[in-house]
């Protein structure tokens, strides 16, 4: 028996995801991302297959770097039109007893005190189910909606974050005490006002005075994804976070990026192995290698590479419009996601890649390895990853929705539960207990949340 592999399915309320072009293809339903029924369907699936959760991405902005103009990623649908990510949860919760739910929210143009109380409210409905993918929004596009100037440079943003979870671990963890609520119908004592503290925060960016507005949910703190792979990301990701999210597309690159990751836990006195990794994988599965590639083939051939390019521009700060195809990519610094840039360029030194690869890349799957092949080798594909890079599990990409989830959990899940990879029955208990064992409500001890827990001693 090899390690445990953790697998999240990776989806977007949107029509076309990671792989740009494909909603054109006949089989694809991704064009119902407005219909709850779709999610609700797609929620069922997931748990028969035993998937740890699914880990729904967002952005808040159009991809408008291409060119200088958002019409690519309008006409090509990259990642937009755009949904709210948060409002199907209840809902697919609802239709399942354990899948969870990883949901990607940016603090950047929030509040804490009311980004609190909506993550408490879904843990309640969600019976301690719900992940938050942390992020601070990269997206010209959506800082000028929130009525600013520009981008908040890469590394403030980070500033705003740390202040922005200190406050939430104050709301989460140390205004309500537990034992707060008695529901005394006799006496008509609902919660013991003595238990329910206020936070008193004035910090450089927010001033949270009052108490959080909600009892303690079953994990109290939702479970901490996060996704920052520049030098601010991945130290911000090595204090807070308990699971990150990664991507890369060779091994090599992830791996490396691991091994940093869980030697900078050890700064923050936590354990390199308190935290989980997901690295983003597209499987293309046929019941035989040949008819795995047959449909491969058959894929590339939806494509859109100015798509790709409009989304890989999104993602980096970089008009590819300016480049010509056969040029070979040079590292950029920018004010988008740094990583994106330095994966392709840094990560693997011996490689040099021309914009068209790259479009041609990015295409199926966005910046994760592609693998293709039968039910066997998709399995030893997946096992290799885990062996050669210290991930614990995949972020699942779609090429064709839902039709790619189907074919992995008809084909794959067998396979990988036979030879003992995968779960078979689900645990008992919340997301935090189903990744980290029964009892593990809460934040573990050595995690920085868990030090707001006495507050109102020192209040």
């Amino acid at each position: 028996m090899g390690k445990r592999i953790y697998l999240n399915a990776f989806d977007m309320n949107c029509v076309g995801h990671q792989s740009p072009g494909l909603w054109s293809h006949p089989e694809d339903q991704s064009h119902r991302y407005c219909d709850l029924d779709y999610w609700v369907k797609l929620a069922k699936l997931l748990e028969k297959g035993k998937f740890d959760g699914i880990f729904l991405a967002d952005v808040l902005g159009y991809y408008d770097v291409y060119n200088g103009s958002k019409d690519v990623a309008v006409e090509q649908a990259i990642q937009a039109p755009a949904n709210d990510p948060m409002l199907l949860i209840p809902a697919m919760a609802y239709a399942t007893k354990h899948l969870s739910f990883g949901l990607t929210y940016s603090l950047t143009y929030e509040q804490p005190y009311m980004l609190a109380r909506r993550f408490s409210t879904l843990d309640h409905l969600t019976k301690g189910r719900i992940a938050w993918n942390i992020v601070s929004s990269y997206l010209e596009s959506a800082a000028k909606n929130f009525g600013l100037e520009g981008q908040i440079p890469h590394d403030k943003r980070y500033d705003i974050a740390e202040e922005f979870l200190e406050v939430s671990y104050k709301l989460w963890e140390g205004s309500w005490e537990e034992g707060a609520v008695l529901r005394d119908k006799k006496n008509k004592i609902y919660t013991d006002p003595k238990k329910v503290h206020t936070i008193n925060h004035e910090g450089e960016f927010f001033k949270v005075p009052g108490a959080h507005l909600c009892e303690p949910s079953p994990q109290r703190t939702p479970v901490l994804y996060q996704a920052g792979a520049s030098k601010r990301g991945a130290d911000f990701a090595a204090k807070h976070a308990e699971c990150v999210f990664t991507a890369g597309p060779t091994t090599d690159a992830v791996k490396k990026g691991v091994k940093e990751l869980r030697e900078k836990t050890k700064k923050f006195g936590r354990n390199p192995d308190d935290i989980l990794v997901f690295t983003v994988f597209t499987a293309i599965v046929g019941k035989t290698e040949e008819e795995a590639n047959k449909k491969y083939e058959e894929l590339k051939s939806y494509v859109s590479l100015e798509g790709a390019l409009a989304l890989l521009g999104g993602w980096t700060g970089i008009d590819f419009s300016k480049y010509e195809p056969d040029q070979t990519l040079e590292y950029i610094d920018s004010n988008a996601i740094q990583s994106a840039v330095e994966v392709f360029t840094k990560a693997d030194p011996d490689r040099k890649w021309t914009i068209r690869e790259l479009a041609t890349f990015v295409g199926i799957g966005g910046r994760g390895p592609v693998a293709v092949g039968s039910p066997e080798q998709i399995a030893d594909e997946l096992e290799y990853w885990i062996k050669e890079t210290d991930v614990d599990g995949f972020n699942l990409a779609y090429t064709l929705a839902p039709g790619s989830f189907e074919d992995f959990v008809e084909l794959v899940i067998p396979i990988l539960q036979q030879r003992g990879l995968v779960q078979t029955e689900y645990e008992e208990g919340t997301y935090r207990e189903k990744l980290y064992g029964k009892g593990q409500r809460y934040l573990k001890e050595s995690h920085p949340g868990s030090a707001y827990k006495n507050l109102h001693q020192h209040n």
